[in-house]
């Protein structure tokens, strides 16, 4: 086995956290085969699993690209921050906020939503605010990911005017969103405007206004040439 998978790397992390304990089902006989770990004969009798040198470096190796992932998320979503700053837009990361969905049979399903950037017009006039909520994509697999939980994204919806995905160059064509988002390509030196989002009327709610009340809006970088203007 040349390209360990996901539950494999999940597992040696567990593994290398833990005592070692088997568990002995499939990934444990994968692991094993493929020399990522190694059976310790304990006195007694029983048995403990250790991580080997080449399991060790797989983790590594794992931890060095999800470090790389998410730096290149962290400028994606800082980019795409700045961008509505320019646009004379209130920006804030990281919002925990909770939106209402109603269901066939009349109840309310409550989900929780995290946008990576949310941002309403500088206006005093709310009906002029129009909320927006950028969501940050920088590998494919996170995006289909994103796009098989339904009820997250419409909680999205439920919560801005204009819902956009954002999303690396390369990673998917615009044609695999779904037309109720704006798209947006993420190149190495810009965005570009693959798709625009929908525009509906929408006003933050009452638990949306306690949430920005709480936070604190991004400040524009200083070394932005356009801050001052």
């Amino acid at each position: 086995m040349a390209v360990p998978t996901r539950f494999h790397l999940q597992r040696l992390r567990q593994l290398w956290r833990s005592a070692g304990w088997p568990c002995q089902d499939l990934v444990e006989i994968e692991l094993l085969a493929a020399g990522w770990v190694e059976r310790l004969q304990e006195p007694g009798g029983r048995e403990r699993l250790r991580v080997t040198d080449l399991g060790v470096a797989l983790i590594a190796e794992s931890l060095t690209r999800n470090r790389a992932a998410r730096d290149a998320h962290e400028l994606l979503v800082e980019r795409v921050a700045t961008e509505m700053q320019r646009a004379g837009r209130i920006a804030w990361r990281g919002l925990a906020l909770r939106a209402g969905l109603p269901q066939d049979d009349g109840k309310t399903l409550w989900v929780n939503a995290m946008p990576d950037v949310y941002s309403i017009r500088h206006s005093t006039v709310e009906d002029y605010l129009e909320p927006a909520i950028h969501e940050i994509k920088v590998s494919r697999a996170d995006l289909l990911g994103e796009l098989r939980r339904p009820a997250k994204s419409a909680a999205y919806r439920a919560l801005c005017g204009q819902c956009w995905f954002v999303i690396k160059a390369g990673i998917a064509e615009a044609e695999e969103i779904p037309p109720e988002y704006g798209v947006l390509i993420g190149h190495t030196s810009h965005l570009e405007l693959a798709r625009p989002a929908p525009r509906r009327a929408c006003k933050p709610d009452f638990a949306t206004w306690m949430a920005l009340a709480r936070a604190t809006p991004l400040v524009p970088p200083d070394d932005d040439p356009q801050s001052p203007l």
